[in-house]
């Protein structure tokens, strides 16, 4: 037992305490009341005596409030997430003060379907009353209440958690500070709804459904676990399973020709159902997926952007590559549609082959980035105006970190190019540096969008607004002139299509800073001429086939980009190592690198 409990927040106790009374009861979204309530919940850590230091955890379909530790000493799995939630954890409760409470309408402690009924004297049944996300979420807020929390340093939550995190931002904004929605969505999709709506016939369909009320007898545990057979396959991916799984058979060399469980993926299967009716109650299944079916932000509010329009707090949004059943796609709406408002957004994607379920089985990513963006959070909520990343060091270097830092223009020129005060977008933010150091002395607005994966998790550990995108895909997000000044530093020559994005950039922008290394600078010329190769010089280190530049340009390259498209040059700054190189003596073949400094007006150049 003391190997288990080393790291771990050792044995906890799952309390219960009642938020609305039989007398007072609560409306609910359907339009019906339901009183008394009670709430289950755990808690870890301690509240410090600011009070600032609480963190609010919200569970998925089938998890309950024990999110960490054990309940008991022969408890042979701690809770659902324990990987992420204890002392020196990303979630760690050596700092801050975690509490997880079953939801409404659940089976784990929470008032739900498999609770009495006041008016009968039996368990409700399906005469549970209908509910939603915002629902659970009111309930989680009494609960709340009646610890005396007086405001969340960041709530988090996967999946259907997620839900309920992005309500929590829309119907209580000055309670919250910050909020980590992993794998989640504002609104299920159709495929989505279709499984869950499988899954709910499967169990209606069982004939010891009893019309709900089963819990004195056996109760509908094949449709249950049929429910849960579907459900379980949407949260892995084909390259997981096929991976965990092949076509291996259980127990034979051969096929037996029959109907039984024969495949390692269906045995797999009927354990996992079997498993789940031993802990879950078929009701709550029906009412909980039905929430989340009814649960769309944009049709409630009339758009994404409307609904989001309350939220004042920190938002870090996460996906997993290979996630098909809450996509990419799905995050990247919430994304959009927090950027177009002007929120504190960050966004990352992490490559992963788990699937949905990845937001528990992907620890060291995404307890990077959890814990980084708590620490910024709480960080700049104590220190006004400062920043936690004026001193960062990055302990996980990689590749992509040095040859970054190798390609970068000279910063300091491209800083003293803006206006303090301003509002500014890094696209191809890199490591962060430019962006931290316009934040930190000219007191910018900033926020970053980057392609690399490990650098975007950078800069989110420095406490950047940085969002994870491919800018050849538009920024339809951003309004006409949405910013000051757009950075294109050395990365227009790695783009398929410079000219698409530079006319974006143009028009979310009133300026257009650019910069690139010169491919006509006299080294290139030499080493191409003398030794018939690719040029390999300071500002470009790499080689023909490593290289990230894909199109090669010139100064006068770039004029005639310029002058073709009909946008102002308003300064040409040719650069010689990190002094300024004369423009007037041949910049086309000394110039290492230039900084552009562009705009849409066409009336004059300067140089």
């Amino acid at each position: 037992m003391k190997d288990k409990l080393e790291n771990s927040v050792g044995i906890v106790q799952t309390k219960t305490v009642r938020v609305i009374e039989f007398d007072k009861p609560l409306k609910l979204q359907c339009g019906k009341s339901l009183g008394p309530i009670d709430v289950a919940y755990e808690t870890y850590g301690q509240l410090n005596e600011a009070g600032d230091n609480a963190i609010l955890i919200c569970h998925a379909l089938s998890g309950d409030a024990h999110v960490a530790g054990y309940n008991r000493t022969e408890d042979k799995k701690p809770g659902w997430w324990d990987i992420m939630v204890g002392p020196a954890k990303p979630i760690d409760t050596n700092k801050y003060f975690v509490i997880c409470s079953n939801i409404l309408g659940g089976c784990m402690g929470t008032t739900g379907p498999s609770e009495i009924n006041p008016a009968t004297g039996r368990p409700y049944g399906i005469d549970f009353p209908m509910i939603t996300i915002a629902d659970m979420v009111n309930v989680q807020k009494l609960l709340l209440d009646k610890l005396g929390i007086k405001q969340l340093l960041t709530i988090i939550g996967g999946s259907m958690g997620g839900m309920q995190v992005v309500q929590w931002a829309i119907a209580y904004p000055d309670f919250v500070k910050s909020v980590i929605v992993v794998a989640s969505t504002t609104r299920l999709s159709s495929q989505s709804i279709a499984f869950d709506a499988v899954g709910r016939n499967a169990i209606l369909a069982d004939s010891d459904f009893a019309d709900g009320q089963y819990h004195d007898k056996k109760g509908p545990t094949r449709g249950l676990a049929i429910a849960r057979m579907i459900g379980h396959i949407t949260y892995l991916s084909e390259e997981s399973m096929r991976k965990k799984f092949g076509r291996e058979l259980q127990s034979a060399d051969d096929y037996s020709y029959d109907f039984d469980s024969e495949f390692v993926v269906e045995t797999y299967l009927d354990y996992q159902g079997a498993s789940f009716v031993e802990r879950f109650d078929a009701n709550s299944y029906l009412y909980i997926t039905k929430a989340m079916d009814y649960f769309d932000l944009a049709k409630e509010y009339g758009s994404l952007e409307k609904a989001f329009a309350p939220a004042v707090c920190r938002f870090l949004i996460v996906s997993f590559s290979s996630d098909w059943l809450f996509t990419p796609a799905q995050s990247e709406e919430i994304v959009n549609a927090l950027a177009a408002g002007g929120k504190d957004v960050s966004y990352c994607s992490i490559d992963s082959r788990y699937g949905h379920d990845a937001f528990l089985l992907e620890p060291k990513r995404l307890g990077l980035l959890i814990s980084s963006f708590i620490e910024a959070t709480y960080y700049q909520i104590n220190n006004p105006g400062k920043y936690i990343f004026k001193d960062f060091q990055c302990k996980h270097t990689v590749k992509s970190l040095e040859q970054a830092k190798r390609a970068r223009v000279d910063y300091e020129l491209i800083e003293s190019l803006i206006e303090p005060h301003s509002k500014v977008l890094d696209v191809g933010a890199g490591d962060g540096e430019l962006l931290a150091s316009l934040i930190e002395d000219k007191n910018v607005t900033g926020e970053g969008i980057e392609l690399d994966e490990e650098l975007v998790i950078h800069c989110i550990r420095r406490g950047l607004p940085t969002i994870h995108l491919d800018v050849e895909r538009g920024l339809s997000q951003y309004t006409d002139d949405s910013f000051d000044y757009a950075i294109l530093s050395q990365t227009l020559q790695t783009v398929n299509n410079p000219e698409k994005v530079f006319k974006e950039l143009l028009r979310i922008a009133k300026r257009v800073i650019v910069s690139f290394p010169n491919f006509a600078h006299w080294r290139c010329r030499l080493q191409l001429l003398l030794g018939g190769r690719a040029p390999m010089t300071k500002q470009l280190p790499f080689k023909w086939h490593n290289s990230p530049n894909i199109h090669c340009l010139s100064l006068k390259d770039f004029d005639r980009f310029c002058r073709d498209l009909g946008v102002r040059v308003e300064k040409r700054i040719p650069l010689i190592k990190s002094s300024i190189s004369p423009a007037s003596f041949a910049p086309n073949i000394f110039a290492e690198q230039a900084v552009y400094v562009t705009s849409k007006h066409t009336n004059t150049t300067t140089v």
